[in-house]
């Protein structure tokens, strides 16, 4: 019989190719032991080979072919957040899933549940923060924070379904609901200020030249614009290489190529897959006020979607390599997706390529589970906005018949109470998965 320290190893091998260890450590595995959280986030796998083992077991009821549709795949507190329609095309900035890299046809009580695991982790995470046990990309964290406790995280999953129920209704009533996104929200809302911040930073707003994602990545210098000088961020590549990038990807590109890079130690659930980032503009790019004409283009390795490992057979449609899979499920669950979003096949591997956003903006995971004042309202209002972004992702499935919105709401509201327990005991066995982690990398 196999050992939970052995498959833990065989399924982290799986995706990362090392084993954690003192002698080969991923920056990944090192983030990984940061916190249960950290940990859980870059382990979506390990999540649904849990559920084939039986590990989780979720109710039998939502698991019924109805209930699939195009799902996220790594559902979790920090994949969703602000970005602009269309891509960088657009400027039009809204609240929704922002990562579709293990998106596939599954199960849509399976990216309920991974999401209600992490919400579950979050009390732990908060709390461990403030007692100096677990490590953020925040320098320093301020003593006189409160947590959110595990009664606000009840709330939360309760806030998180009602809201994904009250959306899925929605659409049932209205077909076109589906197309609703989160735009606006009220002043009191914890969102409230991001949102403003992400649109600040859109084409065409006033801090687009200093704060988006494009002016932070770029320099102008000696009348060209290229990518700035970041070692830790980005690596050069030799003329050849660059040559064969340029030849292989402008076909895909709206645009002149006018820089590339090697993308480096991006996100926490990624490794052993290249990362370019294209700076593409017109060539008479002449100051820095013609920055609103460029974008970056993300150009990446993909990988089978974690669900897939574990549930090969779930969808014929998930025979599809990775990148065009990724494509496909991005375009379904987003109301205007990017208008730059394909996938090409080089070096005998499959790439996607996708716009990055000027505007792209999410919370970080410390700013919700931290709060000076009262944790649970702004946490519960986070839940809430996620839901219901959920839901409209989840809908767009099947833009034909709401039989899946049906499905759903008749199945999950009698069972609410077995996933949110379901859930809160599974994310002890992540902690617990966590610590033979960082035991592994110690030894």
């Amino acid at each position: 019989m196999t050992t939970r320290h052995e498959f833990l190893c065989q399924q982290i091998c799986l995706i990362d190719g090392v084993v954690p260890n003192s002698a080969i450590v991923l920056n990944k595995h090192q983030k990984m032991a940061w916190s249960p959280f950290q940990f859980f986030r870059g382990t979506a796998q390990l999540f649904y080979a849990d559920l084939a083992q039986g590990v989780l077991v979720l109710p039998d009821l939502l698991l019924a072919k109805p209930g699939q549709t195009f799902i996220m795949g790594d559902c979790h507190l920090t994949n969703f957040g602000f970005l602009t329609e269309e891509g960088s095309q657009g400027d039009q900035v809204i609240f929704s899933p922002d990562d579709f890299d293990d998106a596939c046809v599954g199960y849509g009580v399976w990216d309920l549940a991974r999401y209600l695991t992490s919400l579950a982790l979050a009390s732990d995470f908060g709390c461990g923060l403030l007692e100096g046990r677990y490590l953020t990309e925040e320098l320093a964290i301020d003593d006189d924070l409160n947590a959110v406790n595990k009664d606000d995280i009840h709330q939360a999953c309760e806030a998180f379904l009602s809201a994904y129920l009250k959306t899925l209704q929605l659409v049932i009533e209205d077909n076109d609901a589906r197309y609703n996104v989160l735009k606006k929200f009220d002043d009191d809302h914890v969102l409230d200020k991001y949102c403003r911040k992400a649109t600040k930073r859109a084409a065409g707003g006033k801090d687009f030249l200093s704060k988006s994602q494009l002016a932070k990545s770029t320099t102008f210098e000696d009348g060209r614009l290229r990518f700035a000088d970041k070692p830790l961020k980005y690596q050069r590549i030799d003329t050849a290489d660059y040559e064969e990038a340029e030849t292989t990807f402008r076909p895909y590109l709206d645009d002149e190529v006018l820089d590339i890079v090697i993308r480096l130690d991006a996100g926490t659930g990624s490794n052993n897959v290249g990362r370019y980032y294209f700076l593409v503009g017109p060539n008479d790019v002449r100051s820095i006020d013609d920055l609103p004409l460029c974008h970056i283009v993300e150009v990446k390795q993909q990988r089978q979607a974690a669900p897939i490992f574990a549930f090969p057979e779930v969808s014929p449609v998930n025979s599809l390599n990775p990148a065009h899979l990724t494509a496909d499920c991005q375009r379904f669950m987003q109301r205007r997706p990017d208008l730059i979003l394909d996938e090409v096949i080089w070096r005998g591997k499959h790439w996607l390529v996708r716009s990055r956003h000027h505007a792209r903006l999410s919370v970080k995971p410390e700013d919700l589970v931290l709060n000076d004042k009262d944790p649970c309202t702004a946490f519960c209002q986070y839940a809430s906005a996620c839901g219901e972004a959920l839901a409209l992702a989840h809908s767009r499935g099947d833009r034909r018949s709401v039989r899946f919105e049906q499905f759903m709401s008749e199945s999950l509201p009698g069972n609410v109470n077995a996933l949110i327990t379901a859930c809160q005991q599974y994310s002890e066995q992540v902690i617990e998965d966590y610590k033979i982690h960082c035991a592994l990398l110690e030894k």
